[in-house]
């Protein structure tokens, strides 16, 4: 099995029925949307040139679900990518189509759980199952210097995936801590929800990609 292969599940991934199950309804009600687990987003130069990892919680319904690219289609794109290309780790034009044309500079993006969840949701043997695609994902990565994880469930995934105890490397908004041989940096999830109640502002997600800028360029 290749790296490759190990990284990305199968497009009728059978491990969660809970998920394939919600995937094959959909496909149903919408046969022209993506409807399969969502593939890590990778620069146009391929594994060797991704430095940063930044990982989400699980695909939007109509958002990765729909249009097959992480954080594209719903409004957690709108900052991600915005964010992204100020900082210099992504260019071009964001339009919320995977065929916008927009490239990501030195970075990936991925999911803790490859396949929309019922209400945004995945239980934690559904997280578990796809820790199994984490692993081999942040292993593709020979040059990974420093992750990103958006949100408290895809920290202690991540947490996971290195080898750590989640209660040696706590959840915080700002977040940096070594780990598992790169360093974890931490961001409250920019979705419309949090961005709505202020739990997130826009100065406090761009102040974390600020300092990921400022660690890679040491």
């Amino acid at each position: 099995m290749t790296a490759l292969s190990a990284s990305e599940p199968s497009r009728d991934c059978p491990l969660c029925p809970r998920l394939h199950d919600f995937i094959a309804e959909w496909r149903q009600r919408e046969p022209s949307w993506f409807n399969a687990p969502v593939p890590t987003f990778l620069p146009p130069e391929g594994d060797d040139a991704v430095r940063l990892l930044i990982v989400g919680l699980a695909p939007g319904l109509r958002g990765a679900n729909r249009t097959g690219r992480p954080f594209t289609g719903d409004y957690a794109g709108d900052l991600l990518y915005s964010t992204l290309i100020s900082h210099g780790f992504a260019r071009g034009e964001f339009k919320a189509r995977p065929d916008d044309g927009l490239e990501l500079v030195g970075t990936a993006i991925t999911n803790a759980v490859r396949c929309v969840p019922p209400e945004n949701k995945p239980v934690g043997a559904e997280i578990a199952t796809c820790r199994t695609f984490l692993v081999p994902t942040i292993a593709r990565f020979p040059n990974l210097r420093a992750m990103l994880a958006l949100g408290s469930i895809a920290h202690q995934s991540t947490v996971r995936a290195l080898g750590g105890r989640v209660a040696a490397y706590p959840f915080k908004h700002g977040g940096q801590l070594p780990a598992g041989g790169i360093t974890l940096f931490s961001s409250y999830h920019c979705s419309r929800y949090n961005t709505n109640t202020g739990v997130l502002t826009e100065a406090m997600f761009v102040s974390v990609f600020s300092k990921i800028a400022a660690f890679l360029q040491g």
